[in-house]
């Protein structure tokens, strides 16, 4: 009998959430607010729409190739073949989240070192026990995740928004500071921070990884999405007007910790409690929906024979393990040595934005590819407008990609590390494409194959060492089918 699927609308809406919303995110929300004031809404609300365009682009992907959980690998593997699929995403998402999940779990301990000072612990220490903690709790499968994330995501964006609407009627007014709303001197300075505002909304497909768990995914994915994205908006337009009346621009500028500023200016020392838990909820978040994500990531990837098999062990509780075991070390090594609390972080984030904002210019270029190559495959959700969509979301993407440092030099430097880490990436999937696998690295897989490659069928058939070793026990009657791309049908299940 096919495994109970346990994840409703709120789950997909909260792991969408729980990944955007970091405690980065609300730094960033004050950097871009204290340097272009209320207009910075206007500069948000762009890169919130051209991330929907995205998110409305994998929504057609995930119709047309459902219930896969190698996530956008799978759907750039149809489109483009093997060689540009394993770049992007490793690129992109693997070690992109290995990275700025590592910066933002440092959160975490350097928030408990600021609030507990009294206690002997190193910063750093109080980051790794959170991570093996939720280590240990994503061993026990979906179902833990599931009440973890949506617990600490709508506790996070339920504070959030309850702060920031009492901002908005100064429920203080004490306190509420005289400033002008707006800073910018002409109205193209709103352009300049569409990267910094780009940030905010980065990491909605984490959703695709976990469709094969979610009830009556047709519906809840792309409606879970792009509702994670407008609560996301949302919540941050009340958070910039909150901060407009309780916050000196000068001084929003300089903090690291721009919503607890906001929080005492507003309740005192409740508000300060209150804006510390809401931190440790953010860290949370974000930290269990990058580990859980990840790890789905390189299991379905490697079903896909892009990464080695063993990535697809998992636990009896279906959570594959090998993945959670590299997202811990990693993360652990990199705080452990400082990396992700040292003045290169932010460089180090912009870098990761880039690789990330690549990957959705992809997601819109495997839309367009398999337009072209089915043309009659039935999608049970589809792009209005015809290219249009995809066209536009490219064309905002590229230029977000041109924004993502105000500072020419700064900005050569990421394209460089860019440029040398999609290099690496590049000797390792030609060795891999040429050697491992020996298939032609541009030639794209058909649809039915990558679709049957879900399944422990397929493994047992095509690669039976690795499937002995996994104890994989496939049903022949539950195999995902594509559409009949000759006659525009879908066979029935």
């Amino acid at each position: 009998m096919a495994e109970q699927k346990k994840l409703g609308l709120p789950s997909v809406i909260a792991t969408g959430v729980g990944l955007i919303v970091a405690t980065c995110t609300l730094l960033s929300i004050g950097q871009g607010s204290s340097a272009l004031g209320l207009p910075f809404i206007f500069t948000m609300c762009i890169a919130c729409a051209f991330n929907i365009l995205t998110a409305l682009s994998i929504c057609e992907l995930n119709a047309l190739m459902p219930n896969l959980t190698g996530g956008l690998a799978q759907f750039t593997l149809a489109s483009c073949g093997p060689f540009v699929t394993i770049i992007t995403n490793m690129g992109g998402f693997i070690c992109c989240q290995l990275i700025l999940g590592s910066s933002e779990a440092a959160m975490f301990g350097n928030t408990l070192s600021e609030v507990f000072p009294q206690i002997p612990i190193p910063s750093y220490m109080w980051t790794i026990g959170l991570i093996w903690i939720l280590f240990v709790i994503n061993l026990f499968g979906v179902d833990m995740f599931a009440k973890i994330q949506n617990f600490v995501a709508f506790g996070l964006i339920g504070s959030l928004v309850v702060m920031g609407i009492l901002g908005c009627i100064k429920v203080n007014p004490s306190t509420v500071v005289e400033q002008p709303l707006v800073l910018y001197e002409k109205f193209t300075d709103t352009f300049s921070l569409l990267g910094l505002a780009f940030f905010l909304f980065l990491g909605i497909e984490f959703v695709v990884p976990i469709a094969q768990n979610v009830k009556n995914a047709r519906r809840n994915v792309p409606l879970g999405m792009v509702l994670g994205l407008v609560i996301i908006c949302v919540m941050q337009i009340f958070m910039i007007i909150g901060f407009s009346f309780y916050t000196p621009w000068d001084t929003l500028a300089t903090t690291t910790v721009p919503h607890i500023l906001y929080g005492t200016a507003l309740l005192g020392k409740a508000g300060t409690i209150w804006m510390t838990v809401v931190s440790l909820l953010a860290v949370i978040s974000t930290l269990n929906t990058s580990m859980f994500g990840v790890s789905q990531l390189c299991a379905g990837m490697s079903k896909i024979g892009l990464l080695p098999g063993f990535f697809q062990r998992k636990t009896p509780a279906g959570s594959p393990f090998i993945g959670l075991i590299l997202v811990a070390v990693v993360q652990t090594l990199i705080n452990a040595t400082g990396l992700s609390s040292s003045d290169s972080i932010v460089f180090i984030i912009n870098t990761g934005c880039t690789f990330w904002i690549v990957c959705y210019i992809m997601v819109h270029i495997d839309v367009i590819s398999l337009r072209k190559q089915l043309p009659k495959a039935p999608r049970t959700f589809k792009l209005p407008l015809g290219l249009l969509i995809p066209v536009a979301g490219i064309a905002g993407n590229v230029f977000m990609i041109w924004n993502v440092e105000p500072d020419f030099t700064t900005k050569m430097q990421i394209y460089g590390v860019f440029g040398a880490v999609s290099l690496v990436l590049a000797v390792y999937a030609f060795f891999w494409c040429k050697y491992k696998i020996k298939r032609p690295m541009f030639k794209p897989y058909a649809i039915k194959e990558v679709m049957a490659m879900d399944t422990d069928l397929y493994q047992i058939r095509h690669y039976p060492a690795i499937a002995e070793k996994l104890h994989l026990e496939a049903e022949p009657d539950v195999v995902p089918v594509a559409a009949d791309t000759n006659t525009g049908t879908r066979p029935e299940q």
